[in-house]
Formats: structure tokens, C-alpha cells, sequence
């Protein structure tokens, strides 16, 4: 039959390392969602006192909250986040919303004060998105009275830490270009706007959200791997178009 030709085992070669990367991406998930307390680890970022502000944090899956605190936090996020919605294209609808934060792959991170009132949360999961794996920042939530100490940021680095302890190759969140107090603190925390964002792809148009992210330890070591792999075949392709030129 003849010998197959090099560039197409370097193809088949490639598809297999492909998938053989994305099964592994998606046991990563797979285990993380499976755990019992993601923060577990982390004992002291179980409590925060800052600024004049004590309070403790929890972990949990949405299946295992309350019902009081599943309804506190859709009615936080709609006094925060209606306004915004209802000037975007997506419009606010209440069902939607509803639905996605107490979808089965939802995690939260509840902090309370001393009378065990909630005060603030982060809706996250961790997910696919395309080919990788990612800790995807849902919601981020505080009452007003607590904001400016510190807490936000505090329960961003939080997820930072679970991600990078789990081999999470970025976090990731959606904003929406309007709501720059959301922007500016994201990058703030050296969130950049993602490759596959709208915002990043010039020949789209008319979208009013961005996509941002940022690498964990093992997200930046896997991309200089794959950088360093793109540059040697792009050097052989032109070693192959030299030497058949």
C-alpha cells in the first residue's frame, strides 16, 4: 500500500495528543466537582477579619445550601446587577437567572458575619470552556454596606487558590463593558481580557460584554510549552519550504 507520508503521522501524532489532553482535562473536572469542601485546604482563608470586617467563609454545592440563602443571593445579585443587565443586549429575566445559579455544577462561597447573616458570595464552577480547564467566576456579590474593606478581593484570591490547587489551567469571568467599576477592579488583579472574548477578536461587532482571565501557575506553564512546540514547528515548516524551494 505504500508508506504513509511523515506530516501525516505528525497530524494523527497531533490528534491523539489532543485527545488524550482533553480526557485528562476533563477527569481534572470531573474530580474537582466530586470533591466535598474545594476549600478545605485553605483553613485560613476560611475567615476574614480586615478593616473592621469578621467574617467566615464556606464552600459549599449549590444542592447543599438552604433555601434562604439560595433566595438572598438571587435577590443581592438582581439589586446589584438588574440595572446593568437591562442596558445590555441580554436584558434582566429573572427565571434565567435564576436557573443559572442553582444549576448542579454550581459552587459557592458564602461569607457571613458573626450573626451568621450572609454578607457577600462568588457563584463558581469549575468547567470546560472549549479545550480547557477552568475555575468560571459566575457571580461575585456584596451587600453595600461591606464593600471597601478588602472582602471582594480577598474572596477572588480565594478561587485563585483552588484553581492553582487543582491544576485549573485559568479562571475566568464575564463583564460587561459597561460596568466599569467591575472592569477596573478585575484588572486591578491582572485579569486580562481573553483570547476568545468578542473584545479580542477585531472583526466582531455590536457585543457588550468581554471575557477575562488569568493564568494559574500551570496555565502559564502549559502555555510555554505549547509556544515553545508552535515556534519548532513553525521553524521546521520553514526549514521544509527552504529545502524544497
Amino acid at each position: 500500500m505504500g508508506r504513509k507520508s511523515a506530516k501525516g503521522k505528525e497530524k494523527k501524532l497531533k490528534r491523539k495528543e489532543e485527545t488524550a489532553k482533553m480526557k485528562l482535562s476533563l477527569v481534572k473536572v470531573d474530580n474537582c466537582n466530586k470533591m466535598e469542601d474545594p476549600l478545605a485546604p485553605f483553613v485560613v482563608f476560611k475567615k476574614f477579619d480586615r478593616n473592621g470586617l469578621v467574617a467566615k467563609i464556606e464552600c459549599k454545592r449549590v444542592g447543599d445550601l438552604d433555601k434562604q440563602t439560595i433566595d438572598w443571593a438571587f435577590e443581592l445579585t438582581k439589586t446589584n446587577m438588574k440595572d446593568l443587565y437591562a442596558q445590555s443586549e441580554w436584558g434582566w429575566k429573572d427565571r434565567e437567572k435564576k436557573d443559572e445559579m442553582i444549576e448542579h455544577k454550581a459552587w459557592y462561597l458564602v461569607a457571613r458575619d458573626n450573626d451568621d447573616k450572609p454578607i457577600a458570595f462568588v457563584h463558581f464552577r469549575f468547567d470546560m470552556e472549549f479545550d480547557e480547564e477552568v475555575l468560571y467566576l459566575y457571580e461575585i456579590q456584596l451587600v453595600p454596606e461591606i464593600r471597601k474593606k478588602g472582602l471582594g478581593k480577598f474572596l477572588v484570591l480565594t478561587l485563585e487558590l483552588m484553581a492553582n490547587k487543582y491544576d485549573m489551567r485559568k479562571v475566568m469571568l464575564t463583564s460587561f463593558k459597561h460596568n466599569k467599576e467591575g472592569f477596573d477592579f478585575f484588572k486591578a488583579l491582572k485579569y486580562d481580557v481573553d483570547e476568545i472574548s468578542p473584545e479580542a477578536r477585531v472583526f466582531e461587532e455590536g457585543y457588550d460584554y468581554i471575557i477575562m482571565s488569568k493564568l494559574t501557575k500551570f496555565g502559564k506553564e502549559q502555555k510555554a510549552k505549547e509556544d515553545a512546540m508552535n515556534e519548532l514547528e513553525e521553524n521546521n515548516q520553514e526549514i521544509k519550504e527552504q529545502v524544497t524551494s
